[in-house]
């Protein structure tokens, strides 16, 4: 009672009614309320934060980003892809043939990628071929929390050595890899492995890095890897790039792959005409400098832009080549000589997109087959008809496209191009192809 006679009388003193005292009195209890019911929800939302933070790594690996990758071809080949052949190079093993004559289902590709926690990043990435062979592609973790620039990738990716193998088919300018993709890299180089790079703090963007790995593809071998301990294969790489100009960008990189192929074998014929199975033991060295330029005057991929593309390969080999595995040596004589090869290849391309949506290309490659010395045919023990494959030879390509791309998730593509990797015959090949995206996918390579 006597607070409220207080201020009674402090309201009469101020000259206030008592009714418009209580109600400055009511406006101030609903404003402590309304502060009330704020630092509630506040401390609600605090609390919801932690408990999200808290969650199990599985309930977000439940909602990954998941894309599906859609391609079909139309092949018309004047030269039967089944007998494709790179004469004056080894044989890879790989895929490296046209995609068969007719309609075919290309090969589809199935990519999961989310962050496992603050640490790491996974992403695993599936081919799906036309033989409805599933196939992993790239299945790797990789850091996101390393300090002063450096990243690890651990598991199976495409390697850093030049610049077309670290990017996936369905995003090359041209339906199919460089003729010096085919030869050196087996189309497209993956193995299992470890990557360390470190990207350093300059205007200029620069990167080192270095890989290590199982050394189970080609240009080592066999398939599967070797059963040894350590590391099978190893490759170092770096890249410096940078803007100037008006919308124009650049990058240079260089790459140096090492191996020791272990009985790498591939099929050829003899002087009969009789196949046979040879196979490689010794040492492998491939360097690569690749090269990539991109204009777009006002900054915006969609609109007018270029792109020149281009890498350079030189390899040595050298050690001991097996003639015919599967035939007892005492049979016919001696059949190990040594072996030594220094070959090059390169190739050039540019993409000019005109007008938004529609783009032309051209490309031109060639394989320098350089010296090969083989033992067995210095020794007179076999002659260079035994080898037919490894006959001097320098193949060629040129190729041109024109492709549509509605939107960044489909694209329609027409090409031509005129082979010449066989030294016998000329391959004449169209190719109409698409490519569709379903999904989530994350952004491409500069």
């Amino acid at each position: 009672m006597h607070k409220r006679s207080l201020a009674l009388a402090v309201a009469a003193a101020l000259g206030l009614p008592h009714e418009a005292w209580a109600q400055t009195q009511g406006e101030l209890q609903d404003l402590r309320e309304q502060v009330k019911q704020l630092d509630k929800r506040v401390t609600d939302a605090e609390q919801a934060a932690i408990q999200a933070s808290n969650r199990p790594a599985a309930e977000n690996a439940l909602n990954p980003a998941v894309s599906l990758i859609l391609n079909g071809i139309y092949s018309n080949l004047s030269q039967d892809p089944n007998t494709y052949k790179i004469n004056g190079f080894v044989p890879t093993n790989g895929d490296v043939a046209p995609p068969p004559r007719g309609l075919s289902l290309g090969e589809s590709e199935l990519a999961i990628a989310a962050n496992i926690d603050h640490y790491f990043r996974g992403t695993g990435i599936f081919s799906i071929s036309s033989e409805n062979e599933i196939s992993v592609e790239e299945a790797y973790i990789q850091t996101l929390a390393l300090s002063y620039g450096f990243t690890v990738k651990a598991g199976r990716f495409f390697s850093a050595v030049g610049y077309q193998n670290q990017i996936h088919a369905h995003a090359w300018d041209f339906t199919d890899a460089p003729l010096a993709n085919k030869a050196f890299l087996g189309n497209q180089l993956s193995d299992d492995g470890i990557q360390l790079k470190w990207v350093a703090p300059t205007p200029l963007y620069f990167d080192v890095g270095v890989e290590v790995g199982r050394g189970s593809n080609f240009p080592a071998g066999p398939q599967g890897g070797r059963n040894k301990n350590g590391f099978g294969s190893g490759n170092f790489f770096t890249h410096l790039g940078g803007d100037f100009g008006t919308g124009t960008a650049w990058q240079v990189g260089a790459a140096y792959l090492t191996t020791s192929p272990q009985d790498r074998v591939y099929d050829d014929v003899d002087s009969t005409g009789t196949p046979v199975t040879n196979s490689f033991t010794g040492k492998s060295k491939l360097w690569v400098l690749d090269g990539i330029l991109k204009w777009a005057p006002n900054f915006n991929p969609t609109e007018m832009n270029f792109k020149l593309q281009g890498e350079y390969f030189r390899r040595k080999e050298n050690g001991d080549l097996t003639f015919d595995t599967a035939t007892p040596p005492a049979s016919t004589g001696p059949q190990t000589g040594g072996y030594d090869s220094t070959q090059s290849g390169w190739y050039l391309q540019g993409v000019f997109q005109f007008v938004p949506m529609w783009r032309v290309g051209y490309r031109y490659d060639r394989l320098d087959a350089g010296t090969t010395n083989i033992g067995l045919v210095d020794s007179g023990a076999l002659t260079a008809a035994d080898f037919p494959i490894l006959a001097k030879y320098n193949p060629t390509r040129q190729t041109v496209m024109v492709d549509w791309s509605p939107s960044e998730f489909s694209r329609v593509r027409l090409q031509y191009a005129q082979d010449k990797a066989r030294s016998d015959a000329t391959d004449n090949q169209v190719f109409l192809q698409y490519i569709v995206s379903l999904g989530a996918h994350g952004a491409h390579k500069f």
